[in-house]
């Protein structure tokens, strides 16, 4: 028997650098006039998904990861990944994130954080900050206590359909002016190095962690401009942008009919452009523009029809 596409309800998180593209190019009824994230698929705790429809109707997506193990049969003892899309309408402070070994060990047993972007819009202009300049800890700690963020920080150009790994130890921002969707470890632990002297809506500065910032901060790190292997089915191309210990992650292009097996993991799927259909027996599901849905390991031969491009990642 065919198990069906788990659709699910995404979280909203606000964000000082948050804005309202997340409504205005997915449609979303975002909560916030500053909407910074949308926690498509989640089981964390600070924002779990909830399954839309179905026999799992209602459950989180953590609920259903410990109910129905069958489904994604994995080793994990809790859900691995999560997947947002982040609106950076203004900076996003520098930050970097800890590996498992020191998030396990300082951050109460929480994972560690390897994170990758899709760019699927910039404006012209737009930039992120990606490694730094320092060439010994000695150099990171001056530069950080002179403040001279100009010194020490890589600046990269954006264009929408870029791809970025941002393993964990990477000094890294989103700036102003694009949204990107983000596949990364189940993990909200960031430690701040520099945000811009910005004061929150009661008037504070928000705290920094300089001490774990520089404990964390791989060194040396420099930018590299990768390439991607792309192949073609029927309808469909596939371009892979990474596979590791922590998730692989796809992009789907497709333009007309695809038939597809499953695979022999289970597969966090975003439609990020255009809508097609995903049939699957006798069952027909429409897909959209902001739609994310899960097809668990039992999922039998199905078949997308349509003109859409999806992020697709997997443990």
């Amino acid at each position: 028997m065919n198990q069906q596409p788990i659709f699910l309800k995404p979280v909203f998180q606000e964000r000082i650098w948050g804005g309202s593209k997340l409504a205005e190019l997915f449609g979303y009824d975002i909560p916030y006039a500053k909407t910074g994230e949308c926690w498509a698929v989640s089981a964390h705790p600070n924002g779990q998904s909830v399954v839309k429809a179905g026999p799992y109707q209602g459950l989180t997506l953590g609920e259903l990861w410990s109910s129905h193990p069958e489904l994604f049969q994995s080793e994990s003892p809790v859900f691995p990944l999560l997947t947002k899309i982040l609106d950076a309408s203004d900076d996003l402070s520098v930050q970097v994130h800890p590996d498992d070994e020191y998030a396990g060990e300082h951050e109460n047993g929480e994972l560690g954080k390897t994170e990758c972007w899709y760019i699927i819009d910039a404006e012209p202009g737009a930039e992120i900050i990606y490694g730094h300049e320092a060439k010994s800890k000695e150099q990171l700690v001056q530069w950080i206590e002179e403040g001279n963020w100009e010194g020490l920080l890589t600046k990269v150009p954006v264009h929408p359909g870029d791809f970025f790994y941002v393993p964990s130890g990477t000094i890294h921002a989103l700036g102003k002016g694009i949204v990107v969707l983000e596949t990364q470890q189940s993990s909200d632990t960031t430690y701040r190095v520099y945000d811009y002297d910005r004061k929150d809506k009661d008037g504070n500065t928000r705290e920094l962690h300089l001490d774990k910032a520089i404990d964390v901060t791989t060194i040396p790190q420099s930018y590299k401009k990768e390439t991607y292997d792309t192949f073609t089915q029927e309808g469909l191309t596939v371009t892979s942008f990474v596979s590791n210990d922590f998730f692989t992650v796809q992009k789907w292009d497709l333009d007309g009919q695809a038939h597809l097996e499953a695979g022999k993991k289970y597969m966090l799927c975003s439609v990020i452009e255009g809508q097609g259909q995903l049939t699957t027996g006798d069952n027909q599901y429409p897909l959209n523009k902001g739609d994310h849905f899960i097809l668990p390991v039992s999922f039998g031969p199905y078949e997308l029809n349509g003109s859409m491009n999806l992020i697709v990642s997997s443990e």
